[in-house]
């Protein structure tokens, strides 16, 4: 544990976002930060040596995907996570909580755990609390995510509560599990779109002390506008020294919005999912690099860009690539959509520093058209 620490170093003068740094084993991360996903133990069409060149300073894996394939025991006869994958800078593994809430039908959740079939196999399996965290000692992660239960949208306040009073009961079964000081653990809030439920939430882990708090079961097709209050519920019950995560959400706009309300951490799949289907984010809303209106347009996908794809190629080269089936296309969207998140959040950390993240949010969707979002 000596080897972690958080700090926020500055708070924003107009909007009391935080500049921080979260340091690790394998590193420093400079928050507020968006970690891209590399759900088995890759980022989908990416190189660790790209993610590097691109930026990236931690990235996610997954714990319910691993555990099913490869194994984390042939990962820790690798190593670690780090050593199989060939990546040197921090990762956090989430516990595998939504990942088995998403497979209605097929998995029942019990006080012990989750019973579940395998959405690869049909095998049927088990998760509980502390084999998440036995799962997550043996991928070696620097980050750990307790094992929470998600619920949907919408859902009434009885059935959030009883899922928030079982998570409180397995993030302190995961706590006591938890064992491994090369590792840190954080608990998960959640609550859904209650706010006697969050707040009662955040207190109760608050109280457990871990290390950090993800917030749990949001961004599950609520309106964001019902997300951001939810936010900014929770946020005055959040220790004010402990990272803050919000997880699974990753689009440019959630991500400067999360940060005005004090988020310090974000993950999603949204960037190289659509990038694999030629969607691109720039920075006038969204682009569908496969549209017919740019099969002559030979401009970069983004001309305030920097990443490898807009420095080299034309909108008309990579649409080129799509059409003819090139996994260079996907490839080239992908790097594109990650360093662009990357880049924002640079300069969101830049706003940040010098207090004037309100005016960038301003002028940011002062060009961004969130009729093209995503």
């Amino acid at each position: 544990m000596s080897e972690f620490s958080f700090e926020v170093q500055k708070r924003c003068a107009q909007t009391g976002a935080r500049l921080g740094v979260l340091k690790t084993p394998h590193g420093d991360i400079r928050t507020p930060v968006y970690m891209p996903v590399g759900t088995s133990a890759t980022v989908k069409a990416m190189t660790p040596r790209e993610l590097t060149e691109i930026g990236a300073e931690i990235i996610l894996s997954n714990t319910y995907h691993l555990h099913l394939r490869p194994g984390e025991d042939l990962i820790k006869e690798a190593g670690d996570l780090h050593r199989f994958m060939a990546w040197d800078r921090p990762i956090l593994t989430d516990s595998g909580g939504f990942q088995v809430f998403s497979l209605e039908g097929i998995r029942k959740v019990k006080e012990e755990g989750v019973a579940f079939q395998s959405h690869l196999d049909g095998s049927r399996r088990f998760i509980s609390p502390e084999l998440s965290m036995d799962i997550q000692h043996a991928l070696g992660a620097d980050i750990m995510m307790a094992f929470d239960v998600c619920t949907a949208y919408p859902c009434d306040h009885a059935e959030a509560e009883a899922a928030m009073e079982r998570t409180h009961r397995w993030a302190a079964r995961c706590k006591a599990h938890h064992t491994d000081g090369d590792q840190v653990l954080l608990g998960i809030v959640q609550g859904a779109f209650f706010e006697d439920l969050r707040v009662k939430s955040a207190e109760t882990l608050a109280d457990m002390d871990f290390f950090g708090y993800g917030i749990g079961g949001l961004s599950v097709g609520e309106p964001k506008s019902v997300m951001y209050h939810m936010l900014e519920t929770l946020m005055p019950h959040m220790p004010e020294g402990k990272p803050r995560y919000l997880m699974g959400v990753g689009s440019p706009d959630c991500l400067i919005e999360g940060v005005l309300r004090g988020v310090d951490m974000f993950d999603c799949v949204l960037a190289t999912r659509i990038a694999r289907t030629g969607s691109c984010f720039t920075s006038g809303g969204r682009l569908v690099i496969k549209n017919a209106q740019y099969a002559r347009d030979f401009a970069p996908l983004d001309d305030e860009c920097d990443c490898y794809a807009c420095r080299n190629f034309s909108r008309a080269y990579i649409r080129h690539l799509f059409k003819a089936g090139e996994i260079t296309g996907a490839r080239l969207a992908s790097i594109h959509n990650l360093r662009f998140l990357l880049r924002l959040m640079e300069n969101v950390r830049q706003a940040i520093r010098e207090d004037r993240l309100r005016d960038f949010r301003d002028d940011f969707f002062a060009k961004y058209d969130m009729s093209r979002n995503f």
